[in-house]
């Protein structure tokens, strides 16, 4: 089940389903995207089999140039995304969706096919698929961010930042 309301931090059991609804969701956005869409992938706790996460899918959208985010506004609001034009992430276009605008269920990033964010978010992805104690070292980062901003989203990125650029800088 995907689904967290704005500014909830709860972390839940790993759920196959969640691979396919990537794979779904993936579809409908390359149909919109068409050739703009240079990457579409699965990022996130989501996208590591047997890790706790917030119920949310990440999707990482690789862009060349990434100027063509604006010519990917449209596209995905028609798929019933909404610009969070003030998401504060540096280098990212980012959309939400979800039942309600008081809900996520799903987040695209836009990002530079082959940039930083795409190589570093994607490099983490698969470290934390393949090593299990990496993945129990995040896990336990994000449990207790999630315990100590159960209501700020932007808290419990915070307490999470310098173990996840860590663990970036050390895949480098």
């Amino acid at each position: 089940m995907l689904g967290l309301k704005h500014n909830t931090n709860i972390l839940v059991d790993y759920d196959p389903q969640w691979a396919n609804e990537f794979a779904a969701e993936h579809d409908r956005i390359a149909a919109a995207l068409g050739g703009l869409a240079k990457g579409i992938e699965h990022y996130g706790s989501t996208a590591v089999p047997g890790m706790r996460a917030k119920p949310i899918l990440d999707i990482l959208i690789g862009l060349s140039p990434l100027s063509d985010w604006q010519a990917c506004h449209d596209p995905l609001l028609a798929l019933g995304y909404d610009y969070a034009a003030h998401a504060g992430v540096p280098g990212h276009h980012i959309f939400g969706r979800g039942r309600d605008l008081s809900e996520r269920t799903h987040l695209v990033h836009l990002v530079d096919l082959g940039g930083y964010s795409w190589i570093s978010n994607l490099a983490l992805r698969d470290a934390l698929r393949r090593d299990p104690a990496l993945r129990d070292s995040y896990s336990a980062v994000k449990e207790k961010a999630a315990t100590e901003a159960p209501d700020s989203r932007p808290r419990y990125n915070e307490l999470k930042r310098s173990f996840i650029d860590r663990m970036k800088a050390d895949l480098e």
